[in-house]
């Protein structure tokens, strides 16, 4: 049996993109960092249950703790790449993206000494107008990607991408991709199992939403964010939407992730990959 994949963007709570106007970016080494904890806590309960996960973890995080970074492999899962300052593909353009995920996959390798092979975009940022990302994904050497959104979303999404794990043609010919997860109803995808998407639709919902994408023969994709389990975080005058989309429920996502956890069979998505055999082999260390 395909396993699920498990995914964690390992991240600090005032690094979210609802966060961008109210933090600035040379505010964020003066802030309380909670993201070692977070991870920890996460790390914790998938060593109870079993379970390994990948773990897409920015640079500027590695470069600040880089003992969380080693914990991270140590423990088992799949170190992968979040990007270096966590900024919006479409606010980079492609020089400074590619200097960002450069940064980015150096920092991580150098840090843990294993072959970084996998990225995951801030905020799903690779868009319509943002496709040429990949092709510098490729180039950077990495093997997938995991950044489309296949829904319709004000600040993300390819409604018209495949939903299931792929080899892309095209731009990032070559590389595959492993979108996020949706079920399609009534001719429209509907986003599952990640996020806040996790927090706020009912539990009745997902689990018939991961039911119905296992049944198609397609493994699905959980994903979530340290900071989405810490309720005791500072937090920050919202709008109601974002206030919605960053607060709302934080104390249900350790036991809707456990109940998950030991409903379905999970491992990383690199790991799942290869189980489909879109991936070759096994990641390894990187020479010295």
């Amino acid at each position: 049996m395909v396993p699920n994949a498990l995914t964690v963007d390992v991240e600090e709570y005032f690094q979210v993109e609802g966060l961008a106007r109210i933090v600035r970016r040379d505010e964020w080494p003066r802030l309380e960092s909670r993201v070692v904890w977070q991870t920890s806590v996460l790390l914790d309960l998938f060593a109870r249950e079993g379970v390994h996960a990948t773990f897409f973890t920015l640079g500027w995080v590695a470069r600040r703790h880089p003992a969380l970074v080693r914990r991270i492999v140590a423990d088992g899962p799949e170190l992968a790449c979040h990007g270096d300052g966590h900024q919006m593909i479409g606010q980079l353009g492609p020089e400074a993206f590619r200097a960002d995920v450069h940064a980015a996959k150096a920092t991580l390798e150098d840090c843990a000494g294993v072959r970084v092979e996998g990225y995951r975009a801030p905020t799903f940022s690779v868009v319509e107008e943002t496709r040429w990302a990949l092709d510098v994904l490729r180039d950077e050497g990495f093997a997938y990607d995991a950044s489309i959104f296949p829904i319709r979303h004000d600040r993300y999404g390819i409604p018209t991408a495949p939903r299931a794990p792929h080899r892309l043609a095209g731009h990032g010919d070559g590389l595959v991709e492993f979108p996020s997860s949706t079920v399609r109803v009534a001719g429209r995808n509907l986003p599952v199992g990640g996020g806040g998407y996790l927090r706020l639709l009912p539990m009745a919902y997902t689990r018939w939403a991961l039911r119905r994408i296992a049944a198609e023969g397609s493994p699905f994709m959980v994903y979530l964010h340290p900071w989405e389990i810490d309720a005791q975080q500072p937090s920050f005058a919202l709008g109601r939407l974002a206030t919605l989309r960053g607060y709302h429920h934080i104390d249900r996502i350790v036991p809707r992730l456990t109940d998950l956890l030991r409903a379905f069979p999970f491992d990383g998505a690199g790991a799942v990959l290869r189980a489909l055999g879109l991936l070759p082999g096994a990641g390894g260390r990187v020479a010295a």
